[in-house]
């Protein structure tokens, strides 16, 4: 929030000179004024930085005063027009030095740009004549405030022919960095915002966001090149439509994280989760049973519901039986490290078998909300593999010199693919990231890391 605004100028007799300022009296005060009052800062200590030399003109500067951080951008304008042949302003916002300042610098730019323009071609700050906190100059200052505290925006008009135009945009941390293993899942609703003025690729790869497909797989699938893939996810991931997840599988382990005290006392959270979790047959039966009841209440006796009818009503009390109280709750709480997801439903074969849980959308719930996170295999060699080659023994028991062949070339690509693995095995690249590097399944990499010899997998 913009504590005060202020424009200053340099006075050929008095020096630099606050002229106006938003709220009155936060920047400077007159003699007469109470002893109460107190202004934000000390103006003269920060006076040379606010009206510098020419050599910092046109620059955007960021001064910290006290509690508080001040934005300028002064202007200096050469002319004989001018007392000494030069005209230096500037319009300064002060905000407290924990608020974040980058949205606000373009704001002073922007009036910097602004009003250079109108004293080039009008003289409208060197010709007026206004008291200082009066004119036009001023009740600009009090608009822009008040309106980009209360809306983060403001459309003032000045003249007949110049309005000012200003945004407030949120800056954002930038994404991390993606890798191709990772799996984007959307938290918004992508088809409403969609615009075909979007980018190429953007639109490309929309339709493979569902959650399941990783980077790579979106590239491959969506015939595009995939570090233009990585930076349209990277862009979706920053503006927040998007969250990075890890590749599905029913072989990952998944744990609750300390958050999930929040589940546990939020009866809201619980609801969401609820209706977020059930499949597509749990939530026509609930809307079935809904519509049933209200064709029941609008005429004289019970309607005809057909086996249809019993069957929606049958898997409504499946919902209330499983997922109702601290059901759902209790389901997460299940989850544990060491204990594979393919484990777990086997574990509760009955709710899966009632059809009202889906799992995939049981999974990323806890992870969007983030009391749930994945327990990722990691493997580390303990010793290096000597390179594989065809023995002399080998050479002499080979019947024919196709099977000698065959063998130098069965040779060649073990070897191939013991270097291919060798620089993932140091205990920093997870089970998802080899797989879709080396593009194999998980079953192939423990087949060949078994192959491998001394190596330890561990999960973290």
């Amino acid at each position: 929030m913009i504590k005060a605004i202020f424009y200053s100028k340099f006075d050929v007799h008095e020096g630099p000179k606050v002229i106006h300022q938003v709220p009155k009296n936060s920047i400077t005060t007159p003699p007469d004024s109470p002893s109460t009052t107190k202004p934000l800062i000390h103006f003269p200590s920060i006076s040379p930085f606010i009206i510098p030399r020419q050599t910092f003109c046109s620059h955007s500067l960021t001064l910290l005063s006290s509690s508080y951080r001040i934005l300028s951008h002064p202007i200096c304008l050469a002319s004989p027009d001018y007392l000494r042949n030069e005209f230096i302003f500037s319009f300064s916002i002060v905000l407290h030095h924990r608020t974040p300042f980058n949205p606000y610098a373009s704001v002073c730019t922007k009036l910097a740009t602004l009003f250079q323009n109108l004293e080039e071609t009008s003289r409208f700050l060197s010709q007026d004549a206004s008291a200082p906190d009066t004119g036009k100059v001023f009740a600009l200052c009090e608009i822009l405030l008040e309106d980009l505290n209360n809306y983060s925006e403001a459309m003032i008009p000045i003249d007949d022919a110049n309005t000012l135009n200003i945004k407030l945009f949120p800056s954002y941390a930038p994404p991390p960095p993606l890798s191709p293993h990772q799996v984007p899942l959307a938290i918004v609703n992508l088809d409403a915002l969609k615009d075909e003025s979007w980018d190429l690729t953007m639109l490309r790869i929309l339709p493979y966001i569902d959650g399941v497909n990783s980077l790579k797989k979106i590239a491959w699938r969506a015939d595009a090149d995939y570090k233009l893939v990585r930076k349209a996810v990277a862009h979706l991931v920053y503006y927040g439509c998007v969250m990075l997840t890890d590749v599905w599988s029913f072989g990952a382990c998944y744990a609750p994280t300390e958050a999930i005290g929040q589940i546990v006392s939020d009866a809201d959270m619980q609801g969401e989760g609820r209706r977020y979790v059930l499949t597509p047959e749990a939530r026509a039966a609930i809307s079935a049973v809904a519509t049933a009841k209200d064709t029941d209440a609008s005429t004289s006796g019970p309607s005809a519901g057909g086996t249809a009818g019993i069957a929606a009503a049958e898997r409504v009390e499946k919902v209330r039986e499983y997922l109702e109280g601290s059901g759902l709750v209790e389901l997460y709480l299940s989850l544990r490290q060491g204990q594979s997801l393919r484990n777990w439903c086997l574990e509760h074969a009955d709710i899966l078998a009632s059809g009202v849980l889906d799992v995939r959308r049981f999974i990323h719930f806890g992870i969007v909300k983030g009391f749930l996170y994945r327990v990722h295999k990691y493997a580390i060699a303990t010793r290096s593999k000597s390179v594989s080659r065809v023995s002399d023994d080998d050479r002499k028991g080979a019947a024919t010199s196709s099977e000698l062949g065959e063998g130098i070339r069965k040779a060649k690509q073990d070897l191939r693919e013991n270097r291919e693995l060798a620089k993932y095995l140091d205990g920093m690249h997870c089970f998802d990231e080899i797989c879709t590097e080396l593009e194999i399944s998980e079953k192939e990499l423990l087949a060949r890391l078994r192959n491998w010899g001394d190596v330890q997998i561990f999960y973290k």
